[in-house]
């Protein structure tokens, strides 16, 4: 399609960066534009552009899901690390730690836990891994940056894509009105023709 940067370098540069999101060309010369192979019609070229419009939408929706996920999983890690320094902190005494762990939806028991320097994570997938509580820390403190690095990322990439939604969007509307233009002229030398 001509609206996107499939060669150059820097189009290369941004492919890579922004997980594989082509980046929209404005469209300044639309005469030009419109006289390339491929741009028979205005019809044709608010098609594509549509097409390319509705790419977008799918990858934000994709992008915004995971944004969701990591911003859940955040948390999430930075509670299992507290919990770890805790554990860490009463792995040397004797006395055992009170905890309440939770067994269904608002329903948690209580539990003794005695010292130990072992620890279960889950891991997903229906996989549970016992570990040392210091080998657990450092997976989750590697996990848990990761998990950061990867959101920064994400809303760098919706980021970039709102910038391609409204590239796309003013290409459309610059087509269309140059249609539209084109249409009045026509009917306007018909016009002075019949005269």
């Amino acid at each position: 399609m001509a609206t996107t940067i499939e060669s150059s370098n820097a189009g290369a540069a941004n492919k890579k960066k922004h997980l594989g999101i082509p980046e929209a060309v404005f469209v300044e010369d639309v005469d030009s534009f419109m006289k390339q192979p491929g741009n028979d019609t205005a019809d044709v070229v608010l098609r594509k552009l549509d097409e390319q419009y509705q790419k977008y939408k799918y990858m934000e929706v994709n992008l915004a899901q995971k944004k969701l996920r990591l911003k859940n999983q955040i948390p999430q890690i930075k509670q299992t690390l507290d919990i770890l320094k805790h554990m860490q902190k009463k792995k040397d005494g004797t006395d055992p730690m009170e905890t309440h762990f939770l067994l269904a939806d608002n329903v948690y028991c209580k539990a003794s836990v005695p010292p130990t320097d072992k620890v279960c994570l889950w891991l997903g997938a229906n996989v549970m891994l016992e570990y040392d509580i210091d080998d657990a820390q450092s997976l989750l403190e590697k996990n848990l940056a990761t998990a950061s690095r990867n959101l920064e990322t994400l809303e760098e990439d919706l980021d970039f894509l709102r910038d391609q939604f409204t590239t796309t969007e003013v290409n459309m509307a610059r087509v269309y009105n140059w249609d539209v233009k084109r249409r009045s002229q026509a009917n306007a030398s018909k016009t002075a023709d019949k005269s």
